[in-house]
């Protein structure tokens, strides 16, 4: 989200986290697609030009189901662009490592992206469903999660002995810093990072730039726990950005509390 905010200051970003109903990637397909085009209704009812799917799990899933339900906004998914930067940037027989919720790794998407745009590299893939518990909790910069990253990663990477990893969870971001400090000389790709290309070429092709910004950037949660305050700190924690924090009551469009960030 920083990343999109610097990068395009005159745009009013609106979020959605449906905090009540996480974590998606152990739910069954059908469900996920339910709540999916529910908070897509939800977002087109308040104007958006464009819907980014941030959440890898959706974009792993349903992607085309919600642009066939809205098809005259612009929808992205967030894992072709990370999906083209791999192709693009590994030689042959270079060997990619895969991580994330088990609907992702589940559904092959980052493969099969992958191989489309270069069939000539190593493809290894391993869910890791316990990261984003822990990662919501806040528990980051603790033994309890570097012991998880090993009791995941250190015989995939033993086996596998990939050279380039993907971050396919919108949360293995927030421990990248223990990532790289537990297996130093890694190459990561954070898809997060990468999606603004798309983002940037999509408000070209479709001429919606928007002129200055007079509106507030929002944030909608289903639940406004503390987890998710507790996120939204840490994701900005760094920056100046003026944001709004609303807990929203989907089946009813009912906005329940409010907090200025």
């Amino acid at each position: 989200m920083p990343y999109i905010m610097t990068a395009l200051p005159n745009e009013e970003i609106i979020y959605f986290g449906d905090t009540a109903r996480t974590p998606y990637g152990s739910k069954a397909v059908s469900t996920i697609k339910a709540f999916s085009l529910e908070i897509t209704d939800f977002l087109a009812e308040n104007g958006v030009k464009m819907i980014i799917i941030a959440c890898n799990t959706i974009s792993a899933t349903c992607l085309a189901d919600l642009r066939e339900r809205h098809p005259t906004i612009p929808i992205l998914g967030i894992i072709s662009p990370a999906a083209r930067k791999v192709a693009e940037t590994c030689a042959a027989r270079h060997r990619v490592g895969i991580i994330g919720t088990r609907a992702t790794i589940h559904s092959n998407a980052y493969r099969r992206k992958i191989l489309s745009k270069n069939d000539g590299l190593d493809i290894y893939q391993k869910p890791c469903p316990a990261f984003v518990p822990l990662i919501e909790e806040g528990i980051i910069q603790s033994e309890i999660m570097d012991l998880t990253i090993r009791h995941y990663l250190d015989s995939f990477f033993a086996e596998s002995r990939v050279g380039t990893l993907v971050l396919g969870c919108t949360h293995y971001p927030l421990i990248r810093r223990n990532i790289e400090r537990i297996y130093p000389g890694l190459r990561i790709i954070d898809p997060s990072e990468e999606i603004l290309s798309s983002i940037l070429e999509s408000l070209d092709a479709n001429r919606l730039h928007a002129g200055p910004r007079v509106g507030e950037h929002t944030f909608f949660a289903s639940d406004l726990s503390e987890n998710f305050v507790r996120m939204v700190d840490r994701i900005f924690e760094d920056t100046e950005y003026d944001i709004v924090i609303r807990s929203i009551n989907l089946d009813k469009r009912q906005t329940l509390r409010t907090q200025t960030g």
